[in-house]
């Protein structure tokens, strides 16, 4: 199989990933919740990965990195604990379901989108500069679409929220393990992340980078202050209530330990050479439309419409050959709206560092036979 979906779930592991995840299975308890030997190297496990992350990310106290499930549940902590009942956010034109189902729960809230152009980051600062105003609760901005790879101006958006008052939340569910993510330099309130994508975790791990204090989501036991009925006040306990995914912390650990090895920079730069690969050799088949923007502002993903086809036909075609991609709206139909596809979706190819140049090019055979048989 030729896989070509890591921006949902990378597939492919470094080898130390799986090994560490088995290894903690028998080997590591739960931290916090007793002073034998498991329970201490899981608790010394689980500092070594905060470490990790606050190098990897630019963030000062390895104590505000918190373990949570995915990204989405970063989020939700993020969001609930910012924009209250009748309050405004601020969201870029592309963001997920994570980041505008949680908002459209709370009541009364007002969500104002700053819509801008695909693969213009110019025209989407300029929104922002127009929606950011004082009194916002939150601007909530993903760093690259997970439907079209565009990089969205973080740097610039964060600069402007600091300038005007307004706490940030990133998405980096595209970006962490791939391009430069800094939680100091971008003075946000939360990043929030998967650990199943760019950083080769386990599924069932992310991270929420915490710069400012945040509301818990659940409310249990943390193996700290137990004659309390409170929640700690202090992080990362006041977020992690129950038993801790120490399994998964472990893989995650080693998948940032790739990444950090290998580089961000290097990982980006292969997978966009990928992704323009596949993308020159689509642009000449006839009915293929190639969302496609400059270097500088498309990471490695390419979403493509084949006309006269559904994209999901598109997507069980190509599996039917062997490859597995992602087709329909990708749980973004904001993004769609935004490009124009909400009526047809898409076809996405997402890449990793594990792909290879004769991978991209059997897909693209494979497409260039579907558009042949196509009667225009």
């Amino acid at each position: 199989m030729i896989y070509l979906d890591s921006a949902a779930t990378t597939l492919e592991k470094p080898g130390a990933v799986p090994r560490a995840t088995a290894w903690a299975m028998t080997h590591l308890a739960s931290p916090g919740r007793g002073g034998h030997a498991p329970g201490m190297a899981a608790a010394d496990l689980m500092y070594r990965m905060r470490e990790q992350a606050a190098r990897l990310f630019h963030m000062e106290d390895p104590e505000g990195v918190v373990l949570t499930s995915n990204a989405t549940h970063g989020l939700n902590i993020a969001i609930r604990s910012l924009v209250k009942p009748g309050g405004t956010a601020v969201i870029s034109g592309y963001e997920h379901n994570a980041v505008t189902r949680p908002l459209y729960a709370i009541p009364g809230v007002k969500v104002q989108v700053a819509a801008g152009p695909l693969f213009d980051p110019d025209g989407v600062y300029a929104a922002f500069e127009r929606e950011v105003t004082p009194g916002v609760d939150a601007v909530i901005c993903n760093h690259v679409s997970n439907v079209f790879g565009f990089i969205q101006p973080v740097e610039r958006i964060a600069q402007l929220c600091r300038e005007r008052g307004v706490p940030l939340i990133v998405d980096a569910s595209q970006s962490a393990g791939t391009l430069h993510v800094d939680m100091e330099g971008w003075g946000a309130a939360f990043i929030a992340m998967p650990g199943h994508k760019g950083l080769y975790g386990p599924q069932g791990t992310g991270l929420l980078l915490c710069g400012t204090q945040a509301q818990p989501l659940l409310y249990g036991g943390t193996g700290s202050l137990s004659a309390r009925q409170e929640m700690p006040g202090f992080l990362p306990d006041r977020l992690e209530a129950g038993t801790h995914n120490v399994c998964g912390a472990a893989g995650l650990l080693e998948g940032m330990r790739f990444v950090s090895r290998t580089g961000t920079a290097r990982i980006h730069r292969y997978e966009q050479g990928l992704t323009r690969r596949l993308m020159d050799r689509l642009e000449r088949a006839p009915g293929i439309t190639v969302f496609r923007g400059s270097e500088s502002c498309q990471s490695g993903l390419c979403s493509i419409v084949v006309e006269g086809m559904d994209c999901e036909e598109v997507g069980e075609t190509l599996a039917k050959q062997g490859i597995a991609v992602r087709a329909g709206l990708h749980c973004a139909p904001l993004a769609h709206r935004s490009a124009g596809t909400q009526d047809t979706g898409t076809v996405r190819f997402s890449f990793s560092a594990f792909n290879r140049p004769e991978q991209v090019d059997r897909a693209a055979v494979v497409l260039h036979t579907l558009t042949n048989r196509i009667k225009y």
